[in-house]
């Protein structure tokens, strides 16, 4: 069975390695707006529903497993911080951050590209605690380029900035996908990989 991950994320094509199974990407194309009056999760949730299934329809009908993600950060005022639009929002995003909790709540989803397919979308969250870094540092690592494609303007393994103290929860739920929660619905689906 082919399987595809519906992301162009260099993050989560590189974590979906560690799990030993072979792929192809195809990037979906979706209105990622949130609606009025819908939970954080339930959006981050139906993100990851709606770019698997944008990706499994444009596929022919050989047997397929897609595998669809989507990324958030909720700040500690429960509000969502998506990828800053330039520097200034960067600078705005990485203050607002500093020295404080956050969450990151990743969406994805597994579906089979069948007449009757079947649907696992699952979310992991982590508790996110930022250091106190000083505003010439954020500098650097705006300039770096880095904060640019990423929600809350932040990579938690970006080793010049280290930008967390600690955290609460799955890495690689941080990074972009939780490969612990992925891995067991890879099994429940019936994914055949003697890495899982």
């Amino acid at each position: 069975m082919r399987l595809i991950l519906a992301s162009s994320s260099p993050r989560r094509q590189e974590l979906l390695s560690q799990l030993g199974l072979s792929f192809e990407v195809m990037k979906p194309e979706i209105d990622e707006s949130c609606r009025s009056g819908e939970a954080l999760v339930d959006y981050a949730d139906r993100l990851s529903r709606e770019k698997a299934e944008v990706v499994a329809k444009a596929l022919d009908e050989s047997p397929a497993l897609v595998i669809a993600a989507d990324t958030i950060v909720i700040d500690h005022e429960g509000e969502l911080l998506g990828k800053p639009a330039d520097a200034a929002d960067a600078r705005r995003m990485l203050r607002h951050l500093r020295a404080r909790a956050h969450r990151v709540v990743t969406a994805f989803t597994l579906r089979q590209n069948a007449e009757r397919p079947r649907v696992i979308t699952r979310h992991a969250q982590t508790v996110v605690h930022m250091r106190d870094y000083s505003d010439a540092e954020i500098d650097a690592y705006i300039a770096s380029g880095d904060p640019f494609d990423k929600a809350g303007g932040y990579a938690i393994q970006n080793e010049a900035f280290q930008p967390v103290t600690r955290i609460e929860g799955s890495y690689s739920n941080v990074m972009g996908l939780p490969l612990e929660a992925l891995r067991a619905a890879l099994r429940e689906i019936g994914c055949p990989a003697h890495e899982l």
